[in-house]
């Protein structure tokens, strides 16, 4: 292929993804306005934010499936299709129809997004095998980039200008268009696998058993909550049903396989992929949350632009800094996980107390600067945070394409599913169960009465395990005291609900924490089969990996 050719192909994946993350931060921007105009509740919203992982995941794994028989190019002229049916399908919500609606047109999003990752990642991986990780992590910048620009357009057109949300979600459709023209006309490779003529269920082989084990148990409890949560079904049915789903589709891949028990190393991978769904994600979808119930939502906003243009600009450098470094990509791994863990462990001290000195005169009123003492520690946390968690996703790809070529598009079309699987069902929930954990643990031993006054109505629970039942805060009552914040009770509660926040944090510290262990053993393993390097698939298929 020209020059001319593998680098216009390039940044069409690039603006494709961008699209995507323009329309995902413009999406929740505005679920306030949805809240208002037809009265969700937080659990509503919470069910069509969710539409956002599932689509997503049938989208990459199904598209990964597919792409290196169908080729590249019949899926992006699906993914575009589906992201203006998306938007039409979702301009439409009104009445008592509107859940149904939004969640559908989420779900189509979020699957043509899906889609677009299924053909871009191996797409950039087959362009550009002498060095995945660099052009990977090129590719994924553009995640940040769009959450950049989506978080924007809703700081001004909806907090400050009020602009109908139909009209903030129309501009997504403005890179998707020019992604669209990008890809017109291209000519697209074949992955190495495909050009080989490798059948679909030796492409599964490294994936085998142990690999599908990991994928299946994670949509076992999608499965189990699609039933229970959407269709009604009685709780222990629906456990059945999801245990029952995950077995099928384990033993299908035992079938494809031949029963191959599958690769250590692509098991370990995809273990470790998922702990990376769960903390990059998983924080993601609450960081926003958390530091602005510790310092302002305004704030909030600030600190969530600070770690996407963090994580922008540093996936341009994957290169410099590993040939600066001499790292190989599983070493960069492991300094990133080691300082994601720092910096979520620095980030869990956050407080917004600021001296009296530090406070401004403004009309009359002493009030809280923006860059407070308390919020710049807070920017040097979450830049350190950011900073390990840039390169954890598209790395953790180029890993599995450079060791595994001969899975073609399968093994990171899994990979990318059990990621976002894994956002949805571990580190989303997980952190929102530490939270209403953690705070009312805390109000409980202040003040056991008042505790007993703002007790949730019903438990949290970590995956529905009973065992794990534990009561939050009301939402309401919580609300109300932070809205007051006057009395010595409101002020402790207040107290106690970001003092759960800290340790929610601090305990999501632990998951790049055991990342950093694992990452440490697969570099000794690399180091005694005499170091990390990519293979070709005649290498592969020579027997040549172990």
């Amino acid at each position: 292929m020209s020059e001319n050719n593998r680098m216009r192909l390039l940044w069409a994946g690039f603006m494709a993804i961008l699209a995507a993350g323009v329309g995902f931060a413009i999406r929740g921007g505005i679920f306030d306005n949805w809240a208002k105009e037809f009265g969700f509740t937080g659990a509503q919203l919470g069910a069509i934010g969710g539409m956002g992982f599932n689509g997503f995941c049938f989208g990459i794994i199904l598209g990964g499936v597919v792409v290196d028989k169908i080729g590249y190019g019949k899926l992006v002229v699906v993914a575009f299709l589906l992201h203006i049916v998306s938007a039409l399908v979702t301009f439409t919500a009104s009445g008592s129809s509107a859940f149904m609606v939004l969640s559908l047109g989420m779900f189509i999003f979020a699957f043509a997004n899906g889609t677009l990752e299924a053909v871009a990642n191996p797409l950039v991986a087959t362009l550009f095998p002498e060095n995945r990780t660099h052009y990977l992590n090129i590719l994924h910048a553009s995640w940040p980039a769009g959450m950049v620009i989506g978080v924007i357009i809703g700081w001004f057109m909806d907090d400050k200008m009020e602009i109908n949300w139909r009209i903030q979600l129309a501009l997504y459709l403005i890179p998707t268009v020019i992604y669209g023209l990008m890809f017109m006309g291209q000519k697209f490779p074949q992955s190495a696998a495909a050009a080989k003529g490798v059948s679909f269920g030796n492409m599964l082989k490294d994936v085998g058993i142990l690999g599908g084990a990991v994928a299946c148990f994670l949509l076992s409890f999608f499965a189990e909550g699609f039933f229970k949560d959407v269709l009604s079904v009685e709780p222990a049915l629906a456990k059945n049903l999801g245990y029952a789903i995950g077995g099928i589709v384990l033993i299908a891949v035992g079938v494809l396989t031949k029963f191959s028990l599958g690769s250590l190393v692509l098991f370990v991978l995809f273990v470790t992929h998922a702990l990376v769904g769960a903390v990059e994600l998983g924080t993601d979808g609450w960081i926003q949350n958390i530091t602005g119930n510790l310092f302002t939502p305004e704030q909030g906003k600030a600190l969530f632009l600070w770690t996407s243009a963090i994580m922008f600009g540093l996936r341009f450098c994957a290169h410099w800094i590993e040939k600066t470094l001499k790292l190989s990509p599983v070493g960069l791994l492991l300094i990133c996980s080691a300082l994601g863990a720092c910096g979520l462990l620095l980030a869990s001290g956050m407080d917004d107390s600021v001296k009296v000195t530090d406070m401004l005169l403004v009309e009359g009123k002493m009030v809280k600067p923006m860059f407070s003492t308390g919020f710049m520690m807070a920017l040097l946390a979450l830049g350190i945070y950011a900073l390990g968690k840039t390169f954890f996703w598209p790395t953790m790809l180029a890993v599995a394409s450079d060791r595994f070529p001969s899975t073609g598009a399968v093994a990171i079309s899994i990979m990318g599913g059990i990621g976002m699987l894994s956002a949805g069902i571990i580190g989303g929930p997980g952190l929102g169960y530490m939270k209403d954990r953690f705070a009312g643990e805390d109000l409980k031993s202040k003040n056991p009465a008042l505790y007993e006054t703002y007790k949730a109505a019903a438990p949290s629970k970590f995956l529905n395990i009973e065992a794990t039942a534990a009561f939050g805060l009301d939402g309401k009552k919580l609300a109300e005291a932070k809205e007051s914040n006057s009395t010595a009770d409101q002020k402790q509660v207040v107290k106690s609900d970001q003092q759960g926040d800290r340790k929610t944090l601090m305990f999501d510290s632990f998951i790049p924490a055991t990342m950093a262990v694992i990452y440490l053993l697969l570099l000794l393993y690399f180091k005694s089969i005499g170091g990390y390097k990519p293979l070709t698939i005649d290498e592969e298929l020579a027997g040549e990996k172990s």
